[in-house]
């Protein structure tokens, strides 16, 4: 999955300054009540957001997902949710412009500082799912912290989407332990959301070369690993979305990738 073909420089326009946490996603308004003729408050028109997608069982796919169909030209984007809330919301924003929707899997400690981006991400037509409560390495933990970590960060996610979001991915690895899958499974999740290409922006080798990792391995029904937390990953999508682009691919959610 090393380095592809000459893709360009990525668009450098979109690039935030500033100190970018590492890491691997505000949405509800606030309804003020009018005022109605007599002087009295009419009730505000309103409504609680819907909760968020849940959990879905995928017959005859594996317990741990890497990759969707290969027949199909969709991939999924998926993006560790953790780091500077900016950048969050640059890449959310970037993919928006370009008709991309995206897979989040947030940390749920990075939830408690940054709880309106749960209803963001939602509120853009992306999936959200659960990256563990504190983004260790969940496959080396006794059996009841990582029950801990996956718990504790659906526990955030149902308290603030009313879900425990769509998927679960393992914190610090490509796949679960077998331990880490039964739990996952246990804590309401069928399936354990792994990928089958890196673009190791987490570390931090420039734009160019986020955007050729991927290009070297993306393929039809490929799921990609990316993080929010890096400048390089917001400077990298519009160009790796070009290429998906000019490959006749399509930039889905994972549901929809699998659906």
């Amino acid at each position: 999955m090393r380095l592809g073909g000459g893709l360009g420089a990525a668009c450098a326009g979109a690039v935030l300054t500033g100190g970018l946490a590492t890491g691997c996603a505000g949405g509800g308004g606030d309804g003020g009540a009018a005022r109605a003729a007599g002087g009295r408050d009419r009730p505000s028109a309103s409504r609680a957001p819907r909760p968020g997608p849940a959990p879905r069982r995928f017959p005859g796919l594996p317990a741990q997902i890497a990759h969707g169909p290969r027949d199909r030209r969709q991939v999924a984007l998926t993006f560790h949710g953790q780091g500077d809330p900016a950048t969050a919301k640059a890449l959310l924003g970037e993919a928006e412009k370009a008709g991309a929707r995206v897979t989040v899997l947030a940390v749920g400690g990075w939830l408690d500082e940054h709880p309106a981006l749960a209803r963001r991400v939602l509120d853009g037509g992306h999936d959200l799912g659960n990256h563990t409560l504190r983004h260790l390495d969940i496959n080396a933990m006794s059996e009841a912290d990582a029950y801990a970590e996956i718990t504790g960060c659906a526990d955030r996610l149902r308290r603030l989407t009313g879900s425990i979001g769509t998927w679960f991915r393992p914190s610090r690895a490509e796949r679960a332990s077998p331990l880490v899958e039964r739990l996952a499974r246990r804590a309401g999740y069928p399936h354990v959301l792994s990928y089958d290409v890196d673009s190791l922006d987490f570390t931090s080798p420039g734009a160019p070369a986020v955007t050729r990792n991927i290009a070297a391995g993306v393929r039809a029904g490929s799921v990609v690993s990316l993080h929010f937390g890096y400048a390089d990953t917001v400077a990298a999508l519009p160009a790796v979305l070009q290429e998906l682009e000019r490959r006749g691919l399509r930039a889905v959610t994972t549901t929809e990738l699998l659906t």
